[in-house]
């Protein structure tokens, strides 16, 4: 056993991790404005400024799991008007699609236990261009590429500086941290290297009026004094560093011009005293904030390196075995990984994928939100509510959320969001399968559940609906861990699949609206895929059937049966659980094959496809013909089970055998369930041979879906011939859109109506396997679509997979699609093998679109590098 993976069995070592965020500021947590203006009421202008409620922001930051203590580096290039505290990007309003980080730097190692982690940021040797940014970025039309950092030509002749950030261990509370500046211009650069402490404010609020105190020490080391934190030192081993204390408090006097307070030291207190050289830090040397203030000059091509350590204890020599403890966590890094990727022998590979599982452990962050204490405002502030207006979440008054979550990404996307959450875990089930299964149970706890089953979506509007994937992810993890660990964790599984009783029951309770199994749920994570608004209220009794609601909801019913065959292999209790949820999917397949009497089915025979039906109130309906991803999502409504299974579920069986004889209008409707396939294995699926093979046959055109990196989410038919619908007067037009959105609908900062998406692509390469683990080679595709080569399903999936890869592998040319034929990216050493996981991708180049950092569900490529689906 690798000495990491024997850290990973005590949990101590999780005590101090990167759970500081990338961007606490306008978020919804800390929206205390009267009209809901996030984006406003907390900006980067007022960041410096201003204490914040619910968490903490820093660049490489690192806190206690409880975030009472933290620690993060600021720098500044002695030209930019502030120091560069935190990450500068665009807030929702300022983009030309939506909020955007305008930074560059790049994850590059990180352990489970954290006891080891590396990245890197680019900052720029001259003023950074705050202004340009906001001003070009603000003058451009939404049909307009963004204007990114690296289009200002502030990167140019290699003017900046590349800043390595390494953190290890030595024990649970000891944190060494390393910082090597390496000047890439032509010319030497001065530079000021600030490593920060400070304390959460917990203390101004009304509740708890204790607050921990740092202060300087004789031997010029800042001590740490607080009851619940047990590092009570933070040492530098640069005999330079000039130590400066502040207060976490907000200046209220710069922000909202209040009367100025004497012996005050704010929060931007070290920043004020950085670029202005004012009395802004404590004389008496002591606050809840501090730095550690480092002048250098870094000659052209020179690295410095600048080294600190956090202690439990004072030492005389806190540097004594510093490299040493380095090195060697280093190599137990190695050692881990090595294990993990022991059968993936392409260094490329490698690297993509250990920095994907590097970016998903650094987007781990300490969420807080208590909405009751939010909506009501604290003992000492008030929350000017407009309960007249809308205000956000006022039904999740039981969330108290404080916990360490995997973020989608915490620059773009601070807040957990449990349709992605469900596809982190699947490729950190790889690495650290207790904190998936840890992180997919604590979504289901009563105090994110809530009391009527329904899972909180994200803190913009916690009662938006996700397609419900979470049971999907419970079943992956538990078959990865079983696989990993070779035993099964039936308590995980027993416990999740009682919690997600409640969320079936939400779904079919609040989303079923006539009770037919046709399911709506509004935009399901989707944003603007349809051709109007997927949330809006429609008039006159008009209602939506989705095809990709309902596929969901069959694909929700198969993996809770699945889920129960599995335990009532062990508890025979299970067994009715099992029959319950397989009946349901057959009575979903009925409803998806036709409406009622009179009414369209959501399949349409000459298409060959799946579409939305809007019901118009008067007995009518319209088939919305949108060739999109929401008809390839009956794909993922698929279940394989094994005649062994079968035979240890005999109760089961007979159910099976009592609806064929006497239900024959289900049985037609689904794939052949009833009879074995390849290797005596029975399909249940939605698609039928027949059907399955129209879908494939658009999916797999490269005309319409196949792109040379994936599946597109929408046909590329309607590049030149848009989708045309009007409703309610209004006519809506749908273009094929590969890259950045043109529509401001959900903000603007997602796309679904061309790009390549990797959590629905992800499922289609797994849902491909599973059809091929029934059909073998009896069932054969035309692939691509027009071409004459036959493929079967697992050959089509391999292929997907590869196209998916290729995003970011090197090409043979040596350029990664992801950097879009940046040559600067693409082929400088500093540059070319360093790797940032989009949100989305251009879906005819693959150029990485929308939050560059999204490491979350886009590191399911480090799955897809090693692609063994475990049934």
């Amino acid at each position: 056993m690798t000495s990491e993976k024997e850290r990973l069995q005590d949990s101590k070592w999780k005590n101090w991790g990167p759970y500081v965020s990338n961007r606490q500021w306008g978020n919804v947590r800390e929206d205390y404005s009267s009209n809901g203006n996030a984006w406003n009421f907390t900006n980067h202008n007022n960041a410096e400024s201003y204490a914040y409620r619910w968490g903490e922001e820093g660049i490489a930051g690192i806190s206690d799991v409880k975030q009472l203590f933290c620690f993060a580096f600021s720098f500044w290039n002695k030209k930019d008007k502030i120091v560069k505290e935190r990450f500068f990007g665009l807030s929702n309003p300022q983009g030309n699609h939506g909020e955007d980080i305008k930074e560059i730097f790049y994850y590059l190692d990180n352990t489970p236990t954290h006891s080891y982690m590396k990245m890197v940021y680019k900052y720029p040797i001259n003023a950074f261009p705050y202004d340009d940014l906001v001003t070009e970025n603000g003058r451009r039309s939404k049909k307009e590429p963004e204007y990114e950092i690296f289009d200002t030509g502030i990167f140019n002749n290699d003017e900046y500086f590349d800043i390595f950030i390494e953190y290890c261990k030595a024990d649970h509370n000891d944190i060494l941290a390393r910082v090597t500046v390496c000047n890439r211009s032509q010319h030497a650069a001065p530079i000021v290297v600030a490593p920060t402490a400070w304390f959460r404010n917990n203390w101004k609020w009304g509740y708890n009026t204790y607050r921990g105190e740092m202060h300087t020490s004789h031997d010029g080391s800042i001590s740490i004094g607080h009851d619940s934190i047990s590092i009570k030192k933070l040492y530098s081993r640069n005999g330079n560093a000039q130590s400066v204390f502040c207060d976490n408090e907000t200046n209220t006097s710069k922000l909202y011009g209040a009367p100025k307070t004497e012996n005050t030291y704010f929060k931007d207190g070290i920043n004020d005293f950085i670029i202005h050289q004012g009395d802004t830090v404590n004389p008496e040397r002591r606050g809840t904030k501090a730095s550690f203030l480092i002048d250098e000059f870094i000659e052209s091509g020179q690295c410095k390196i600048f080294e600190f350590r956090l202690c439990p204890d004072e030492t005389d020599e806190p540097f004594q075995s510093f490299d040493e403890i380095f090195n060697t966590r280093k190599t137990e890094a190695e050692e881990f990984y090595h294990e993990i990727q022991n059968d993936t022998t392409d260094e490329d590979e490698r690297n993509v994928q250990r920095q994907a599982f590097a970016g998903l452990l650094w987007n781990k962050q300490f969420y807080h939100y208590n909405i009751g204490k939010w909506l009501k405002g604290d003992p000492n502030f008030e929350a000017p509510r407009n309960f007249n207006e809308y205000v956000r979440n006022t039904e999740w008054n039981h969330l108290h959320n404080k916990d360490i979550i995997s973020m989608p990404d915490k620059w773009e996307y601070p807040w957990y969001a449990t349709w992605d959450l469900a596809f982190h875990c699947v490729p950190l089930s790889m690495i650290d399968a207790e904190f998936a299964k840890g992180q997919l149970l604590l979504l289901t706890k009563e105090w994110y559940m809530h009391p009527n089953g329904q899972l909180p979506a994200y803190e913009w509007n916690m009662s938006d609906v996700n397609p419900p994937v979470h049971a999907w992810s419970c079943f992956r993890v538990f078959k990865i861990d079983e696989k990993n660990n070779g035993k099964p964790d039936l308590l995980f599984l027993e416990k999740v699949f009682q919690k997600l009783l409640l969320n079936f029951t939400w779904w079919v309770n609040r989303k079923d609206k006539n009770g037919k199994n046709i399911f709506g749920g509004g935009f399901l994570g989707l944003d603007n895929i349809g051709a109007f608004d997927r949330n809006m209220d429609l008039k006159d009794g008009q209602h939506l059937e989705q095809a990709d609601g309902t596929s969901w909801m069959a694909m929700y019913a198969l993996n809770m049966m699945r889920i129960a065959m599995e335990l009532a292999q062990y508890y025979q209790v299970y067994e009715d659980m099992a029959i319950k949820f397989f009946e349901h999917y057959l009575y979903i397949a009925e409803a998806m094959e036709n409406l009622g009497e009179g009414t369209k089915g959501l399949w349409n025979e000459e298409d060959g496809f799946f579409y939305d039906v809007l019901q118009l109130g008067n007995g009518d309906s319209v088939s919305l013909r949108l060739r999109s991803i929401v008809g390839l999502i009956p794909l993922f409504a698929v279940e394989i089970v094994d005649h062994r299974l079968l035979e240890k579920m005999p109760n089961f069986r007979s159910r099976m055998e009592w609806i064929l004889k006497n239900k024959p209008e289900l049985t037609k409707l689904v794939s052949h369930w009833d009879e074995e396939g390849h290797g005596r294995k029975h399909l249940m699926s939605i698609l039928r041979k027949n059907r399955l093979t129209k879908v494939l046959t658009r999916m797999l055109d490269e005309k319409e879906f196949l792109s040379s990196y994936g599946i597109r989410a929408m046909s590329k038919v309607y590049e030149e011939n848009p989708f045309v619908f009007s409703v309610h007067g209004r006519e809506n037009m749908v273009y094929y859109t590969p890259a950045e959105s043109d529509s401001r609908m959900f903000g603007g900062n997602s796309n679904w109506r061309g790009p390549i998406w990797f959590p629905i692509n992800f499922l289609i390469v797994e849902s491909l396997q599973r059809f091929h683990y029934y059909y073998g080679n009896s069932l054969k595709v035309e692939f691509p679509t027009g071409s004459g080569d036959k493929k079967n399903l697992d050959e089509v999936a391999q292929n997907i997979s590869k196209r998916l890869c290729s995003i970011f592998l090197k090409d043979e040319h040596g350029q990664r699609a992801f950097n879009g034929g940046n040559p600067k990216f693409n082929y400088d050493e500093h540059f070319r093998d360093y790797i940032t996981f989009f949100e989305y991708f251009h879906g005819d180049n693959g150029r990485g679109v929308g939050a560059s950092h999204q490491t979350g569900w886009t590191a399911t490529v480090a799955k897809l590098i090693k692609p063994r689906l475990t049934f």
